[in-house]
């Protein structure tokens, strides 16, 4: 679903009226998730200074096949007292979807990163852990600073034993950080045996802000 957005240029202010995908369902038009996996799909080019520029806006987005939804809302869209009403109405239009996984999500970086750990068949709950865990240990072997404070991002699983590769920024670049496939392993198995690590119900946040509740 196309709408219109009024967006402002981040490098000359202009504000244009440019096109947005507020709804995305890629058993409709399946060459959308390849623009949300590039995050071609969310980019305008400002037509007063050429810059590229990210588009900030909500949407829902939709994969049928592997039965993921997620609602991506960035801070200040919606007003608050909207956000409750719109959570609502999503869960009550979702009750009828079973088996699926419902998430959401503040920024464009964020979808991204859950379809990638959707479509690589991994748990994204495991996954925070994953980076918390991650974290904890390059702190105790006195870790650069950069990666301890910098955001992680899951970026992909391969090699011959299944490494998982984690993204994150530091002095103007991406930088990698590896774990071996049992850490993710271990991670899966300690929510298993805890239920209450299992989130359930709603459009819920699985970040390191939900994760970090559990270690304190």
């Amino acid at each position: 679903m196309i709408t219109k957005l009024l967006a402002t240029c981040s490098s000359c202010g202009e504000k244009h009226e440019v096109a947005y995908y507020s709804g995305i369902n890629t058993a409709e038009e399946p060459e959308l998730k390849t623009g949300v996996k590039d995050g071609s799909i969310f980019l305008w080019e400002c037509p007063h200074c050429g810059k590229t520029n990210l588009a900030s806006g909500q949407t829902i987005y939709h994969d049928p096949e592997e039965k993921l939804m997620v609602w991506l809302l960035p801070p200040g869209i919606v007003g608050e007292d909207k956000v409750k009403i719109i959570e609502d109405s999503l869960i009550k239009a979702s009750e009828a979807l079973e088996g699926y996984t419902f998430r959401r999500v503040d920024d464009v970086g964020t979808l991204i990163e859950k379809v990638n750990i959707h479509d690589a068949g991994l748990d994204d709950t495991a996954i925070e852990m994953c980076k918390y865990v991650t974290k904890m240990e390059l702190a105790e072997k006195g870790g650069n600073k950069a990666a301890l404070e910098a955001p992680f991002k899951f970026f992909r699983i391969d090699g011959p034993d299944n490494e998982l590769s984690f993204t994150y920024p530091a002095d103007g670049h991406m930088q990698v950080v590896q774990i071996g496939f049992n850490v993710y392993e271990d991670c899966a198995g300690i929510i298993r045996r805890n239920p209450a690590l299992k989130p359930s119900g709603g459009f819920p946040r699985i970040d390191q802000g939900w994760i970090a509740r559990f270690f304190r």
